[in-house]
């Protein structure tokens, strides 16, 4: 029972603090969740099979969990999600059914912002001002304004990995390990939604104390990830009937269709669609989509490199205080946690070039990395005077400029639904 409240406590707000910005930030996404499921068809529409806005897979995502080769168990997940949405709207895909998925998402995605303040306030321990100031910006990203709406894998791998990022730095910091359990859910949910991502889930295991110079810990660790390893395989082979050729064949055929070079600068889709597009919105697209029997024809919204050097110079700043706080903390290992957690993502989409020109749409899998590397930063300068108040000023600034700018691509948003997806 002990070990029950206190998973609970982690998960949902326990302090007035947690529970105030769980519910500002569940009124904030929820009035703009609830205003677009309740007017415009985007989205769910039973018509569109793909890409209507930002190359998000809703319908695919909510009917099937989405393609088995790189969401290996999201069948299972999202098939409770439909058919409860299914169930409060009277078995209709309305506008109700909509809103309940559009709201499931505005929940997920404002614990997933608790998630990131309880790690400012309870592992960095930064003052409340800055942990605040932090998340606000944070709550601004296109990341969290996009899937606090948008029924995908991405949405729900949010919080799973902001919750298994926080409680494994909870454990290294009281010097206690990753229990079983812990290990083999995180590999369920976490890899189940996105197979790439269960290795996050074991880097951990690297900064457990004296983990190297202790065979028993090795053996522990090592039983851990093989027994989670084996649950995640069998849960997998038994949705592919244990035809396992079926999944090498569909993943190298995924790599070739997602990888294939683009007209765009290799530079500048990693600046404007990797880094700069989960955090700042840019330039839209309007493309001509059709359904795969060519009966029905639609418009898809997708964005653009950046058109002026403001966006550079601001996704430059941030990556500059990235860096800052990368070498000011070496020797912190919750840092090179999240750094190798990041490491993972920039090798898929920026190395193997794997879905580059859309990776503005996978920033559940990273971006939740930045407020805490820049809250890390606020630590390591917090007997510098001068430097802590420099910074506090430019990440004020910072997020004024963020907020106009994503208020401002948001109206363009409403218009585009307005013009086609009434």
């Amino acid at each position: 029972m002990n070990k029950i409240l206190s998973f609970l406590k982690i998960v949902f707000p326990s302090t007035k603090t947690e529970t105030f910005i769980f519910l500002f930030f569940v009124i904030v996404y929820g009035a703009n969740a609830w205003f677009i499921a309740d007017n415009f068809s985007i989205i769910y529409d039973d018509r569109i099979p793909w890409d209507g806005y930002f190359s998000f897979d809703n319908r695919a995502i909510v009917q099937t969990g989405g393609g088995f080769e790189r969401h290996p168990l999201a069948n299972y997940f999202f098939d409770v999600i439909r058919d409860f949405a299914l169930w409060i709207s009277g078995n209709h895909y309305s506008s109700a059914f909509r809103l309940v998925l559009a709201l499931l998402s505005t929940l997920v995605v404002s614990l997933a912002n608790v998630q990131i303040f309880k790690y400012l306030n309870n592992i960095i321990r930064l003052p409340l001002k800055i942990s605040l100031l932090i998340l606000a910006f944070y709550g601004l990203f296109v990341t969290n304004i996009l899937l606090s709406f948008t029924p995908e894998t991405y949405t729900y791998t949010l919080l799973f990995l902001s919750f298994f990022n926080y409680y494994s730095a909870k454990k290294i910091q009281e010097e206690k390990t990753v229990s079983f359990a812990a290990t083999i859910l995180g590999s369920v949910f976490i890899g189940g939604l996105t197979i790439t991502n269960i290795v996050k889930v074991y880097i951990a295991f690297l900064f457990e104390k004296k983990i190297f110079w202790n065979w028993k810990k090795i053996g522990i660790a090592v039983s851990k990830i093989a027994v989670s390893i084996g649950v995640f395989a069998f849960l997998f082979l038994l949705r592919l009937d244990f035809n396992f050729q079926n999944f090498l064949n569909k993943t190298e055929e995924q790599y070739d269709k997602f990888s294939k070079p683009k007209v765009t600068p290799l530079w500048d889709m990693i600046s404007s669609w990797f880094f700069g597009g989960n955090i700042l919105f840019s330039n839209y697209e309007i493309r001509d989509y059709h359904n795969k029997d060519k009966t029905f024809f639609y418009k898809a919204l997708f964005m653009d490199v950046y058109s002026s050097v403001v966006p550079y110079i601001f996704i430059g700043i941030i990556l500059l205080m990235i860096i800052w706080s990368v070498f000011r903390n070496f020797k912190n290992k919750l840092v090179w946690i999240l750094v190798i957690s990041l490491s993972v993502d920039i090798i898929i989409h920026c190395v193997l070039k794997f879905g580059l020109h859309t990776s503005y749409i996978y920033g559940g899998h990273f971006v939740f990395v930045f407020p805490l590397l820049i809250g890390w930063l606020f630590f390591s300068l917090k007997e510098k005077t001068l430097p802590i108040t420099y910074l506090y000023g430019i990440l004020m600034i910072l997020t004024v400029y963020l907020g106009v700018n994503n208020f401002y691509r948001m109206s363009e948003f409403y218009q585009f639904l307005e013009t086609y997806y009434q």
